[in-house]
């Protein structure tokens, strides 16, 4: 769905509609009612000349002075629709005075840094809706001169930042309203750009006219996609690269190579480091910005949760080995999800899991099958954790705990690791040599 079409407008809050018309210079705009406004919408848009607009009925009755009050309703359907809506939008970003009556001011103090929490919900330097009331009629519409790029973060009351350094925020970063979150179906970790408006007198940052593309397509190409399960996938064929001087990293790259959309576990009996080695492989792919990456802790040690949070990596979930299977599963699902929606939209997502050894089996082989290469299109890279392989992996990393246990590394068992056509991924001259070491590894055992 386009979000300037006719149908997309009837949907929209009036702040929305307001802040296009003011883009596309509607003269006039806030005097229109809701058809009005759509309708002059769509004629600048095809460069038409706007329609005339209606007149309210209550302007056409001779008998207006003996009854006052009619001024002071609706005169239409169209209208209570258009204050419902206003209201509505008030209520998601309140202004600057009603938050200081009920929190004491307390918006006031909190920093750019704290909007990543939810702060912007209510901020009194962001209140579009307040800002056009202050507004005068006489007053410029902002000209659109310049295309915000940038990565979506969302807030816990539904709008979101463009941050246009990330991921650390700056006062570059372009408020997105709820309304075309939801709208445009954003999640956080998306690429996306199109016009920003300036801020108004009471707002902090610019806010986003309309969204224009999303991870390098159109928006209403994306809006409009297929189902991530209907989507082709194909054996990975683009080698991710790790470039680490890590000895264990190191073996990993060349002898168990792996690429963008493929299903890898990293198994081993306890002990044998299967953890130690999944967070060496994030801090070197963290180093990849075109990958955006995501850990999940699910039946962890709290020790090992602390190693994490040291990292560059923070988990966006983490459960303890204490709880239930299902519990574990549960807090890995939403993850899942986020990761395929963004791979549909054309993201190349890599997700660590440590480790799938606690779930149930059913879950366990759901959340691996997740990844894929999809064709023309992202990818899904799952890289976990297990005791033993799931089942349908394309690359197994194994670990020989004697090896760990003696501080031998990289402590790789090359007999039971390998990768399905890693011609794909090196060629066939590093994938026969590759093979050739693995022959020879098993001719030593």
């Amino acid at each position: 769905m386009s979000v300037l079409d006719r149908s997309a407008l009837e949907e929209s809050p009036l702040a929305d509609l307001h802040a296009i018309a003011s883009e596309l210079s509607v003269d006039g705009y806030r005097r229109l009612r809701r058809a009005d406004l759509i309708n002059s919408i769509v004629a600048h848009q095809l460069g038409e000349e706007a329609p005339k607009p209606t007149e309210p009925s209550s302007r056409a009755e001779p008998s207006s002075r003996a009854e006052p009050s009619s001024r002071a309703e609706p005169s239409s359907a169209a209208e209570d629709k258009e204050d419902k809506e206003d209201k509505e939008d008030k209520e998601e970003q309140p202004p600057a005075r009603r938050r200081r009556g009920r929190r004491g001011g307390r918006g006031r103090a909190e920093s750019h840094d704290d909007a990543d929490g939810g702060a912007q919900d209510g901020d009194p330097e962001q209140t579009p809706v307040a800002a056009e009331s202050e507004q005068t009629e006489d007053e410029p519409a902002p000209a659109e001169a310049t295309i915000a790029e940038g990565v979506v973060v969302l807030l816990p009351n539904g709008s979101g930042f463009l941050r246009v350094h990330p991921p650390d925020p700056s006062d570059d970063d372009v408020y997105i309203s709820a309304a075309q979150v939801k709208r445009c179906e954003l999640l956080s970790g998306d690429t996306i750009s199109g016009p920003p408006r300036a801020p108004r007198r009471s707002e902090r940052f610019p806010s986003l006219v309309r969204v224009d593309t999303i991870n390098g397509r159109p928006a209403g190409e994306v809006a409009e996609g297929s189902r991530f399960d209907d989507l082709p996938a194909a054996f990975p064929d683009e080698r991710i690269r790790l470039g680490s001087e890590d000895p264990t990293v190191k073996a990993i790259e060349w002898l168990t190579p792996f690429g963008k959309g493929s299903r890898i576990t990293i198994v081993g009996p306890t002990r044998a480091g299967k953890t130690e080695a999944l967070r060496r492989l994030a801090n070197s792919l963290a180093e990849h910005s075109e990958l955006q990456l995501s850990v999940v802790l699910a039946g962890v040690r709290p020790e090992e949760l602390a190693d994490w949070q040291e990292g560059p990596l923070q988990p966006v979930a983490a459960v303890s080995f204490a709880l239930s299977p299902d519990v574990q599963a549960h807090v890995i699902e939403p993850v899942v999800d986020t990761a395929r929606r963004l791979a549909a939209r054309g993201g190349d997502v890599v997700l660590l899991i440590d480790t799938l050894a606690g779930l149930p089996p059913l879950a366990a082989r759901k959340t691996l099958a997740a990844a894929r290469n999809i064709v023309g299109g992202g990818s899904l890279t799952v890289i976990a954790t297990a005791t033993e392989p799931v089942g349908g992996e394309t690359t197994v990393i194994a670990l020989d705990a004697a090896l760990a246990g003696m501080g031998r590394f990289p402590a790789i068992d090359l007999v039971t690791s390998g990768t399905i056509r890693p011609e794909r991924l090196v060629g066939e001259a590093a994938a026969e040599a590759i093979a050739r070491a693995r022959i020879e590894a098993a001719e030593q055992d």
